[in-house]
């Protein structure tokens, strides 16, 4: 079932429920005020009756008067279909009928109550027929009761009336309802459809489209839109940065494997060569091997860095033991490189402890380190790595004298694979501040550069320590 037709269904329902009780509270309350005026007129009629008596019993000597009287209660009685008028003495004797139709019997018990209460309703409407007895006091004749009953018929002919027009009233309102409700769906889900075929036109090859809003509307429609094209947006950087990063990892790795290619295809054209030769080839195949094996791991380090962070283990971890450790493999791959640690100063043992990912927190302080040792190397200049802690923060401070950056460079230092100018005699691969960035965006901190041509390189490593303790 569409929305179009659910709705339509519901807004349909909801209208045809509240009309049909709308409809059964005006008959019944019309029903009952009929009903009301009714019985209200019976016992007017009561008094009538009862007055015509009394005064056809006072002037019963006067034939011509009393035959008055009754020529009148019969031109009244016949202003109701089926009316009846009696009159039951002070022994509850009836001594005075006028009307159509045979008289039914009224018990004794309810003529002594009309008595005590002075008014009552013997028989409430059934089939619109009523009978009701009123006291009527007379000085010469006593406490008498005056009964009288009708048929309702106009109440019956108005009310059947009521129901034809409410019914047919009903059945014309729910048709209307049920085809402005599904005009009115297909209006409210119109944008929604026009966002259907634009979203169809929507493929992995173009995501640079966009949802169209109408007249910048701020409905829920107009927010669906809005957030759909910031999922676009994050689609289409997040496929850029792929094809970006495929197209940049393939043009580092065919470089090592072209010389390794290369070399084995020289040493192979000759048949005879001396063990020297050998050894260079053997070596240069390595060196080639090694580099390769490093590009592979950095490039692991990158897509392990982007993971969610809920699936990477978290534990506590000590940065300045991890600093230690870095400094430690560090001077393994760089012996004649000099690196100044400075711990500042710690309140306790705790003071520096983290929640993070012990492996990638060293990787990242490990190629900030490996950048400052390698850029430093040919100046002979000290490397300083200063851990520090603030109020809000933890900071990592490693400051090289190098060469530096420019500032067009500093603007892309964190893109893969970019490397400066200055920097292309220098081994590597332009994967060490973007994995460092990566790792540090996971752990919730943040990776700062500055950066001035002859005046060296600071960077900074910060983690918050509202989101790690």
């Amino acid at each position: 079932m569409s929305i179009r037709l659910r709705l339509a269904l519901q807004f349909g329902s909801i209208l045809a429920v509240t009309l049909l009780l709308f409809a059964l509270v005006t008959y019944f309350a019309t029903q009952q005020s009929r009903r009301t005026l009714f019985t209200q007129s019976l016992f007017k009629r009561t008094l009538v009756v009862g007055h015509a008596y009394v005064a056809g019993q006072n002037d019963r000597d006067d034939a011509g008067k009393e035959a008055s009287y009754r020529r009148y209660l019969r031109q009244l009685y016949r202003t109701l279909p089926a009316e009846q008028g009696r009159v039951y003495d002070v022994s509850n004797q009836l001594v005075f009928k006028e009307g159509q139709g045979a008289a039914k019997p009224v018990p004794i018990a309810w003529l002594a109550q009309v008595r005590r209460s002075g008014s009552a309703v013997l028989e409430s409407e059934t089939n619109y027929h009523e009978t009701v007895g009123q006291l009527y006091r007379d000085a010469k004749l006593g406490p008498l009761v005056i009964v009288a009953s009708s048929v309702d018929e106009d109440s019956r002919q108005q009310l059947q009336q009521l129901r034809h027009l409410l019914v047919l009233g009903l059945l014309v309102s729910v048709g209307v309802m049920g085809v402005g409700s599904w005009v009115f769906a297909g209006q409210a889900l119109r944008p929604l459809r026009h966002i259907v075929r634009e979203v169809d036109g929507i493929t992995a090859t173009d995501l640079s489209q966009r949802l169209t809003r109408d007249g910048g509307s701020t409905d829920e429609i107009g927010l669906l839109t809005q957030r759909f094209n910031r999922l676009l947006a994050r689609l289409e950087a997040a496929f850029a940065g792929q094809r970006t990063f495929v197209r940049d990892a393939s043009h580092e790795l065919r470089t090592p494997l072209t010389a390794l290619i290369g070399e084995l295809e020289v040493s192979l054209l000759q048949a005879e060569r001396t063990p020297t030769e050998y050894r260079r080839v053997l070596q240069s195949t390595l060196d080639s091997a090694r580099q390769l094996n490093e590009l592979t791991n950095g490039l692991l380090q990158i897509a392990r860095a982007s993971d969610d962070p809920s699936q990477v283990p978290m534990t506590a971890v000590r940065l300045d033991e991890l600093l230690l450790l870095a400094h430690e493999q560090l001077l393994r791959r760089h012996p004649t490189c000099r690196v100044d640690l400075d711990f500042g100063e710690a309140d306790d043992n705790a003071s520096f402890t983290v929640r993070g990912n012990e492996a990638l927190l060293l990787s990242a302080m490990l190629n900030i380190l490996d950048n400052a040792c390698k850029f430093s190397k040919d100046t002979g200049s000290t490397v300083t790595a200063t851990l520090a802690r603030t109020r809000s923060h933890f900071t990592l401070l490693v400051a090289d004298e190098g060469p530096g950056l420019t500032a067009a460079d500093l603007q892309q230092v964190f893109v893969p694979f970019f490397r400066a100018a200055a920097a292309r005699a220098v081994p590597g691969h332009g994967i060490g501040l973007p994995l460092a960035a990566r790792i540090m965006a996971l752990h919730g901190g943040t990776v700062r550069v500055e950066s001035e041509p002859g005046q060296g390189t600071r960077v900074w490593l910060d983690w918050p320590l509202g989101s790690l303790k």
